[in-house]
């Protein structure tokens, strides 16, 4: 046993000392010792009933011969963070979760873990590091939100935010508002849309690191607990048959991964966090990747924000066993990747049957033939660009317009609320790159606010900075080289045409390569307050959104 190194022989006698301080028995240091990564806390309603999911899985491991250890891993509400200084410091989680998990780890020497994680950051951070540590490990997340209802009508987190918007056209009281307020997300759980933690979640059932139901049954229920307990059982079977993360998280399991994103139609932040996941593997991801997957990958799905369908419908329907066994009948999938279960992809899905063809689209009827992301590249983003094409209203697929410029979300919240953005027009946020901002913010405010007042379906936006998996509409994100290190974005000018075509995957600056190469040399960089702690730190090693913004030395 790996744990060995700490349990056994007379040069460890203090470290035996030490676990007799924490109550270990002589038979618990013959057996395997199995870190249980315990995202619990009070400020994520996802993340509130997490020591339900803990308790379960340590039940699990226990009867299976193995002895739980909790340590913590630390998780933002990108809701709570949204829209304000908070906002910067979630996507540079990640890179925390994923070191911070190493760390404890290695330094206690643990035979195996179970990840238990959520939302949005928390969960792509942990995959990182299960990579990196590469000792048997099974992920069990806190499940979904239901969704809320109001008028007679499922909701959820982005309605919410875009009656804001409604608000501030007039064309909601604030008295509606305030029923949305109250009953929009009524239970714990991530957020009950396709939005990224969701996103994530399924992606890990896809990648082979979850078990059946791990991104699909909500949050409340007992099935939850139950599939906790077994996850704590498969680490076990793991650990004897040692089967690690490096076996599973393979470049085939990450492209199975990427073409249930296109069928699911999930967040536009899978194209950050799955090539950060590859990087751990040492598989260079492109995000390009995505079109050519997508050119033959259908979409089957469209929960919220995209359509009136919610992950407890996808849950009902089969889940994402029922979407992979409608791609692999059509030999979109590799069937033959190892998974937690011990058995392959092909092995798992076989008898996975579609029981709603209204929630998940057969294969020969989907919402449309190609998948719901997209990547658009141009001289606006030379490196590429992210859509969540599902999210696309058809009369904004092709798009042109004049740019409307703004150096952060404030400005660009505040000019929509207050009217001076119009039909036709194409919103440019810029300086919220990965190091621009720093930190990457989510513009779920500033698309909601456009939706809520009516432009979904006439204005565009752009930006260096991420969307929310919540947000709709021709949001165009993660666009590279960023503003901060001289992109072509930080050299839009109020009133330039700004061309969108997504089906032909392009985003073009309409201005001539001689005024650009004038303004890039009369270009300086925007003065930026003082940076401090952890930021500062991220700021100097984070890489560009194309590459996942993955942290990285600088070059000498």
């Amino acid at each position: 046993m790996r744990s060995d190194n700490v349990k056994c022989g007379m040069q460890q006698a203090p470290h035996r000392s030490l676990f007799n301080a924490l109550g270990f028995t002589e038979e618990e240091m013959k057996k395997p010792m199995v870190g249980i990564v315990s995202s619990y806390n009070e400020i994520v309603p996802g993340h509130m009933n997490l020591d339900k999911i803990v308790n379960a899985v340590k039940m699990g491991v226990a009867e299976a011969g193995g002895v739980p250890v909790v340590f913590p891993a630390i998780a933002v509400c990108d809701g709570i963070a949204m829209g304000h200084v908070g906002m910067k410091y979630s996507l540079v989680t990640r890179d925390l979760i994923a070191d911070s998990t190493e760390c404890m780890a290695l330094a206690h020497q643990f035979d195996a873990l179970v990840m238990v994680p959520n939302c949005d950051k928390n969960v792509p951070g942990l995959l990182m590091a299960a990579a990196r540590i590469n000792i048997p490990t099974v992920f069990v997340s806190g499940g979904p939100m239901l969704a809320g209802h109001v008028g007679g009508q499922k909701r959820s987190l982005s309605s919410m935010f875009e009656a804001v918007g409604a608000n501030a056209a007039g064309k909601m009281s604030d008295e509606e508002v305030r029923e949305y307020e109250q009953k929009v997300c009524p239970t714990c759980g991530s957020c009950s849309g396709m939005y990224t933690a969701n996103s994530m979640n399924c992606l890990t059932e896809a990648l082979g690191m979850g078990l059946q139901g791990n991104g699909t049954i909500p949050a409340v229920y007992s099935d939850r607990l139950r599939l906790a307990k077994h996850a704590g059982m498969a680490v076990m079977e793991m650990y004897r048959k040692d089967i690690r993360p490096r076996d599973i998280m393979t470049k085939d399991a990450i492209l199975n991964a990427l073409t249930v994103d296109m069928a699911l139609g999930c967040s536009t932040n899978s194209m950050l966090h799955l090539p950060a996941i590859a990087h751990e593997v040492g598989f260079d991801f492109d995000i390009s990747f995505a079109n050519s997957i997508s050119e033959k990958t259908p979409n089957l799905c469209h929960l919220a924000p995209a359509g009136p369908t919610y992950m407890e419908d996808l849950n009902e329907a089969g889940g994402v066993y029922a979407v992979m066994k409608e791609l692999a009948d059509v030999g979109l999938l590799n069937l033959d990747c190892m998974t937690v279960t011990g058995k392959t992809i092909g092995e798992n899905i076989k008898n996975a049957v579609n029981r709603n063809p209204e929630v998940i689209r057969p294969i020969d009827n989907p919402y449309s033939k190609t998948g719901g992301l997209a990547v658009l590249k141009g001289n606006l983003a030379p490196d590429g660009s992210v859509v969540k094409r599902s999210a696309v209203v058809d009369e904004m697929m092709v798009h042109s317009g004049p740019a409307r410029v703004f150096d952060c979300e404030e400005d660009a919240i505040a000019a929509i609320k207050s009217g001076k953005i119009v039909a036709g027009d194409v919103v440019v946020i810029r300086y919220e790159g990965p190091k621009g901002g720093p930190g990457m913010r989510e513009m779920l405010n500033p698309t909601s606010a456009i939706v809520g007042m009516g432009l979904g379906s006439s204005v565009a936006l752009i930006t260096d900075g991420r969307f929310s998996g919540a947000s709709r509409g021709a949001s165009i994100g993660h666009v590279s080289p960023e503003a901060a290190v001289g992109g072509p974005i930080a050299l839009v000018q109020e009133g330039d045409i700004i061309s969108i075509n997504i089906p032909e995957l392009s985003i073009q600056l309409e201005v001539s390569d001689e005024e650009l190469a004038k303004r890039k040399a009369e270009w300086k960089p925007k003065e930026q307050k003082e940076l401090t702690g952890y930021l500062k730190r991220y700021a100097a090693m984070v890489t560009s959104g194309n590459r996942g913004a993955i942290l990285d030395l600088p070059k000498a």
